[in-house]
């Protein structure tokens, strides 16, 4: 290939890589398989390599981090970077809305509201739509250059749809998901894990080697300009339209209104359903649209008077630390938990919160007897963040880890490269009563009736061993005991009996392989179709499968070759368990499915079962679940308390089922 083609080729390559990645990860909306992108990469690539010359930094492959640096250069703001004045009801809400009006000569202010998105604040500088500078926030008029890092957010543009030159303002993020999976990760190595999804993404980003950036999955939202060249916008919501047309990633839930009452029920609905977003959201954001009533309300020294920032109510508290509880999970890892004075956090009574492990308790100092900080984030565990050394009196005792198990008695030992103290006994009682509760959880063969409190109780009789004793238990022997009666008895056994017949993945899941989570079992389970040919796969072969690393392949070879497991495995045949997947396969879903090949929304409140099952239902059927309303979205299915997705499918005549219509469909 000669150098004009090469050139030509590439150029076209660039182009509809930054149209899928577009569609991907802006518009939740892939028009592509994931092979037939990574092959579009792939040859990408290899052209650079062949023609060095002809790689450009707007390339989608230098998203994937350059060589460590060894500091980071500072950046001065063209337009500083000022922070929000903060209002935390909706009576200082009103008073920003008198000093609003009181502040402009002409015409009446309407208000544009956006989620306060809890991540790191950056701007970014693009020169003929070409992204050439990115920097975090700083002390507001000095930050420091972070281009590499966030060359690595996909959902970035590198290259925007027209030549522009402007500098945009923006919050870079962790989702929920990859905060989740990152700590799974980290879990499953022994390693600390992180507090919350703010400190990760702040951290990534400000990390020296890109490299490691790029493994985070971070995302951004773009949410106003700091300046533009040879483009008039008059509003707010005006620019925010261009970004939009120029590629950026807007977030969907902002609204406009004309009312400050409409402005503050806004506010507090989103108090209240914020738990249901993808991402940490830690207040709203209003602003006063026109432009030119910005400009007329100006800036105090460290503020704009145009704009406040509503604080949810406080998830912080102080109480006292009465003590430090540890326990063995069904792995081993020993993990210390707090017992707390009560204190009411976030509309819930706290007793306990999590400490994660002996270097946590280390780091922050903490000793029995502490004044602490509590902090609760959406539906997380309670968490201590800090103590107030200034508030001791004397009286507080230092805590110490056991150098035994709590369970067993044996020696605790902390792996190579691992942060949690582990028993290595596979007898300990922990190991196996954790194991066991993890079982029969919804997760897992979904026993109802069959929780960790029943599961302890038949433990302690004796009666249960292992995950194959649940499908002996006998009836008169489980009358026996406390809280036991003939119906609750009858109930549960009936209940252990249906679970025989779950799918492949739900049992694969149930016992617990390490590092094979409830995806990878689907995908070994879809892949294998029997629990036997899963046993006798080869660690190699198991290797080759999409999405079953090194790692996770010799767990899954090793399990089946423990020969306790495998008597395990033999006792649940015996008991006429399904060893079989029940599921569709890929090739095998009906094209005449009512979802198949169909972009769906989930949004509101289902009764019936979880966002979560739904989108399983879905899944199995051929559909696709994505996050967001456009006008590529098939069907919307809305539950109780829908609210904007509905709303904009309507203005899209897009369909629209209610749960019952669902139900219907999924039959």
């Amino acid at each position: 290939m000669d150098l004009e083609t090469a050139k030509n080729r590439i150029e076209y390559l660039k182009e509809i890589i930054d149209q899928h990645n577009y569609f991907y990860y802006v518009k939740d909306d892939p028009q592509i398989t994931d092979q037939e992108y990574d092959q579009l990469i792939r040859e990408l690539i290899q052209l650079e390599e062949q023609f060095p010359a002809l790689q450009t930094p707007d390339s989608p492959t230098q998203r994937v981090g350059g060589e460590p640096l060894p500091y980071f250069e500072k950046v001065e703001h063209r337009i500083p970077m000022l922070s929000l004045g903060n209002s935390f009801n909706a009576e200082e809400l009103r008073d920003f809305d008198r000093r609003v009006r009181q502040g402009i000569t002409a015409g009446q202010p309407r208000y544009v509201c956006e989620l306060k998105i809890d991540g790191l604040a950056i701007s970014v500088r693009y020169e003929n739509g070409l992204f050439v500078q990115g920097s975090t926030r700083g002390d507001g008029t000095i930050g420091e250059d972070i281009t590499q890092n966030l060359k690595t957010i996909r959902s970035l543009p590198l290259k925007l749809k027209q030549p522009l030159s402007l500098e945009v303002r923006g919050e870079a993020f962790m989702p929920r998901k990859a905060f989740e999976r990152l700590n799974r990760i980290r879990a499953e190595k022994g390693e600390q894990l992180f507090a919350n999804p703010r400190n990760v993404a702040a951290g990534s980003l400000r990390q020296l080697d890109p490299k490691l950036a790029a493994e985070r999955s971070l995302d951004v939202f773009i949410y106003g300009i700091g300046s533009i060249e040879g483009v008039e916008v008059e509003s707010h919501s005006q620019g925010l339209a261009l970004l939009g047309d120029l590629g950026f990633k807007i977030n969907p839930e902002m609204r406009a209104f004309d009312d400050i009452e409409d402005v503050i029920g806004f506010v507090e609905g989103w108090t209240e359903k914020r738990g249901q977003l993808p991402y940490d959201i830690d207040g709203m954001v209003v602003k006063v649209n026109s432009y030119a009533h910005q400009q007329e309300l100006g800036f105090t020294a460290k503020s704009p008077r145009w704009a406040t920032a509503y604080k949810f109510p406080a998830e912080e508290a102080v109480t006292r630390l009465e003590g430090i509880e540890v326990s063995v999970g069904r792995t081993g890892a020993v993990t210390p938990t707090a017992l707390l004075q009560p204190v009411s956090l976030a509309g819930t009574t706290v007793k306990r919160a999590s400490l994660h492990n002996e270097d946590m308790i280390r780091e922050k100092g903490l000793m029995i007897g502490d004044q602490v900080i509590v902090k609760k984030a959406g539906d997380i565990i309670p968490e201590v963040v800090g103590v107030l050394v200034e508030r001791r009196t004397g009286e507080e005792v230092p805590f110490s880890m056991p150098s035994d198990c709590p369970e067993c008695g044996s020696e605790l030992v902390r792996l190579e490269e691992e942060v949690a103290l582990r028993c290595i006994n596979p007898a300990c009682p922990a190991h196996i009563r954790e194991g066991m509760i993890h079982f029969v959880s919804r997760g897992a063969m979904n026993i109802e009736g069959l929780g960790e409190k029943v599961i302890t109780q038949l433990f302690n009789h004796q009666l249960i061993q292992n995950v194959a004793d649940i499908y002996f238990l006998n009836r008169d022997e489980l009358l026996q005991l406390e809280r036991m009666g003939a119906k609750s008895v009858d109930n549960l056994l009936d209940a252990i009996e249906k679970s025989k017949e779950n799918s492949l993945e739900k049992l694969l899941f149930g016992l617990g392989i390490r590092l094979v989570g409830a995806k990878a079992a689907k995908t070994l389970s879809q892949t294998y179709l029997h629990l036997d040919r899963l046993a006798a796969a080869s660690e190699e072969e198991l290797i080759g499968i999409d999405e079953i690393g090194p790692k996770m392949a010799h767990s899954v070879a090793a399990y089946f070759r423990n020969e306790q497991f495998l008597q395990t495995i033999e006792r649940l045949r015996e008991a006429g368990v399904n060893f079989e997947y029940e599921g569709p396969r890929l090739e095998d879903i009906a094209s005449d499915s009512p979802f198949a090949g169909k972009s769906v929304v989930l949004t509101g409140t289902l009764e019936k079962m979880s966002r979560k099952e739904a989108q399983a239902e879905i899944e199995a059927r051929g559909g696709k679940v994505i996050g967001s309303v456009s006008a590529k979205t098939d069907l919307v299915v809305a539950g109780e308390s829908a609210g904007s997705k509905l709303k904009k499918a309507q203005e899209l005549q897009i369909k629209v089922i209610n749960e019952e219509e669902f139900l219907e469909l999924l039959g």
